[in-house]
């Protein structure tokens, strides 16, 4: 796998929205750092950690051949020498529903290495809007914290 230099997190951040438009598993696995305590987590979903389950977890997204198109706002950002993390709240449209949906909230972590900015982290939530009690099992305890 080639793997670009992203200059940038914001560089490395746009290739990662870029491949995700395009269930682009090859760019989108080239914004990942390799190392194996990458993680992930995807609305509702398991946290998956190291390369091969990030990778195959977005293997088995895309191959569902849904075409999302995001759009991205309340947009906070907060960068070091070696570590960006961004807080946005994704908006996504789809073709099987008109207009954009309520937002996603995501947490994207980013590491300054050898090869450029990578992703460390991408954790995604379903916003308050869109969620409601019935999302949660009743034998989970709900703590705030």
């Amino acid at each position: 796998m080639k793997r670009t230099l992203f200059a940038t997190p914001q560089d490395a951040e746009t290739a990662f929205y870029e491949a995700f438009e395009n269930a682009d598993l090859e760019a989108m696995m080239a914004v990942w750092a390799s190392e194996d305590e990458i993680v992930c987590v995807h609305p509702q979903g398991q946290r998956l950690q190291g390369y091969a389950a990030v990778r195959e977890s977005w293997r088995q997204l895309f191959e569902t051949g849904s075409t999302l198109r995001f759009r991205l706002s309340d947009v906070r950002e907060f960068h070091g020498a070696v570590f960006a993390v961004h807080v946005v709240h994704e908006h996504i449209a789809s073709p099987d529903r008109s207009g954009w949906g309520p937002p996603v909230i995501a947490t994207n972590v980013y590491t300054l290495t050898d090869q450029g900015w990578r992703m460390l982290l991408h954790h995604a939530s379903v916003s308050p809007e869109q969620a409601t009690m019935a999302d949660f099992p009743e034998d989970v305890p709900h703590i705030l914290h």
